[in-house]
């Protein structure tokens, strides 16, 4: 990998966790995202120490450094159903033990929906106190949860840095909390970064928010969807709506060399086809 840029894919665990150390090495990945659960349930398989073991053997004596979850999409800490709180609370407090367990540092969550229609701030706070809560139940030390950057769609919030940045300041847990930057939700949410000068403008913004130290890994992918509609559809690399010049600012920052930059784009019949060619298409602008 050039310039010893940090880059991979979200990649099934499908036959066992290891085998997913195995999809990330055949694209020739450095890094990778599972989920260590089905994406669309509560319930999860306890994970054995045998599984456990296999797992972090393999990626120790691999070459993917990086290994990222992502929590299921179930999991709203901001809905307005008390019962649904409750299960997320309970659910994020397994993934991140899951996530001890594999020796997984990152957990990327979708930070949830405005409980309070007619009051964001009131909202954020809830998803912080949530979060808090998750974090005492799980009972784990050595997970960073990263908020995700959203693109807005319904009733979703994280679209925008303000919100993510209330959430992090209100969580008493602040320092276990960082943000995963999402290219094509990002887009979607109306932030353009595909000239030097709109690229500076939108992370001194984030900077500002959040705090570019907060940010921990990218998830890099194409918007099927044009600027600021809010509706979060990806693309492969070059072919949506991201001038790809947007993707080379973001591979050639120096600031950025050692995070983890991640596929979440359409795998098509063949998965690791268009894995390798969004690889491919993103090593070229270095």
């Amino acid at each position: 990998m050039k310039k010893n840029i940090i880059l991979g894919a979200h990649v099934s665990t499908a036959g066992g966790f290891d085998k997913a150390i195995d999809r990330a090495l055949e694209i020739e990945a450095n890094c990778a995202q599972i989920f260590t659960k089905s994406n669309r349930q509560w319930k999860a398989k306890k994970i054995s120490d045998v599984d456990a073991k296999t797992f972090i053997d393999k990626q120790q004596f691999s070459s993917v450094k990086t290994v990222v979850a992502h929590a299921a999409y179930l999991i709203n800490l901001g809905s307005k159903n008390d019962e649904t709180v409750e299960k997320s609370i309970q659910a994020l407090a397994e993934e991140l033990q899951r996530c001890e367990i594999l020796n997984i540092p990152y957990l990327v969550l979708h930070p949830g929906t405005h409980r309070f229609t007619d009051d964001e701030k009131k909202s954020l706070a809830f998803i912080a106190e949530q979060v808090d809560k998750s974090f005492v139940a799980s009972n784990t030390q050595n997970v960073t949860l990263l908020l995700e950057t959203m693109a807005g769609q319904g009733n979703v919030t994280g679209a925008f840095f303000e919100q993510l940045g209330s959430i992090i300041g209100s969580s008493k847990n602040n320092h276990r909390i960082g943000v995963c930057f999402d290219t094509c939700h990002a887009f979607a949410a109306g932030y353009e970064f595909h000239t030097p000068k709109l690229y500076k403008s939108m992370w001194e913004n984030f900077d500002q928010h959040i705090g570019i130290e907060k940010l921990k890994v990218f998830h890099m992918n194409d918007s099927q969807k044009e600027l600021g509609t809010r509706v979060d559809r990806h693309e492969n690399i070059g072919k949506g709506k991201i001038p790809l010049e947007s993707f080379k600012l973001i591979m050639n920052d120096s600031r950025f060399t050692t995070i983890a930059k991640i596929l979440e784009t359409p795998k098509g019949e063949d998965q690791l086809k268009n894995d390798k060619y969004n690889m491919k298409t993103l090593i070229d602008l270095l």
